[in-house]
């Protein structure tokens, strides 16, 4: 049962920063915007592919779950 509370823990966690950093998107104007996201806007439509916000997002990610089993 601790290993259930601990996980909940952990993912409400998660959430809380999901939350702070959806909630406080707008005061970052580059996310969305690096250099290697790729916009293409044609007359009828607009293709967004966010290459460089998803790596930065993936390292981000990826060194929290990193810290977080190091915790363990």
């Amino acid at each position: 049962m601790q290993a259930l509370g601990k996980l909940f823990i952990v993912l409400g966690g998660a959430l809380i920063i999901l939350g702070a950093a959806l909630y406080l998107s707008k005061s970052i104007p580059w996310l969305g915007r690096l250099p290697g996201d790729i916009v293409i806007e044609r007359p009828n439509f607009t293709i967004y592919i966010p290459l460089a916000t998803s790596l930065l997002l993936s390292l981000v990610l990826s060194a929290l779950f990193y810290l977080l089993s190091r915790l363990r």
